[in-house]
């Protein structure tokens, strides 16, 4: 009966010994796969730079860039309304952009976005946040206004310079056609010069000298 109890017992401290390393072996692979895991995914940096561009009352885009090194497969995106707790979370992969629009913004109201980068291993840590807020839906309008303004000036100036120089070119072409012209008036009127005067002598010489009718020439009579 001791022998039994015995065996027994040895048996229970056995079974539990095995159990006991079994389970610290089990934890022991977890948390060493758990901080291999969370090591190979704190490597992959926050992205940086992350501005806001091409801001307008409902809608704005934001940029960054990847620190160097980092091999990055998407993006995601985190917008919030500043005192407001709901989120919009934009997330999109197998993409290598560094940029993205944000839509249905409210005019004047600030937001506050994060940005992070996807890779194989999962997403990396928050950027720093960046804080925006709208314009009024008219100085959007104002602005826009403005600019077409100025383009339609530009393109007024560029059409009216345009205008000028045609002008000019015909102008000139006129000045030299007149000026070709009058040269050519002032050679013919040179060549024929000589034929005129020939013409005047002789016209003086039969007006000074008349012939007689019998071919003589006549004499007054002393």
């Amino acid at each position: 009966m001791e022998t039994t109890t015995i065996l027994s017992l040895s048996l229970s401290l056995s079974l539990s010994l095995s159990l006991s390393l079994s389970l610290s072996l089990s934890l022991s692979l977890s948390l060493s796969l758990s901080l291999s895991l969370s090591v190979f995914a704190d490597s992959l940096a926050a992205p940086v730079n992350v501005t806001i561009k091409a801001l307008k009352a409902n809608s704005a885009v934001v940029t960054w860039d990847i620190p160097e090194g980092d091999t990055v497969i998407g993006f995601a995106i985190t917008q919030q309304k500043k005192d407001v707790r709901m989120l919009r979370f934009i997330q999109e992969v197998n993409t290598t952009t560094r940029s993205c629009a944000l839509w249905d913004l409210e005019e004047e109201t600030d937001y506050i976005v994060h940005v992070q980068s996807i890779s194989m291993s999962g997403p990396s840590p928050l950027s720093e946040p960046l804080r925006f807020r709208t314009p009024k839906e008219a100085e959007t309008q104002a602005s826009k206004s403005k600019d077409e303004v100025t383009m339609e000036e530009v393109g007024q100036t560029t059409q009216l310079r345009a205008g000028e120089l045609i002008i000019i070119v015909v102008v000139l072409i006129m000045w030299a056609g007149v000026i070709a012209l009058f040269c050519r008036q002032y050679d013919i009127i040179k060549d024929n010069e000589p034929n005129n005067n020939k013409d005047k002598a002789k016209n003086s010489s039969e007006c000074s000298t008349p012939e007689h009718p019998t071919g003589g020439l006549l004499r007054s009579k002393v």
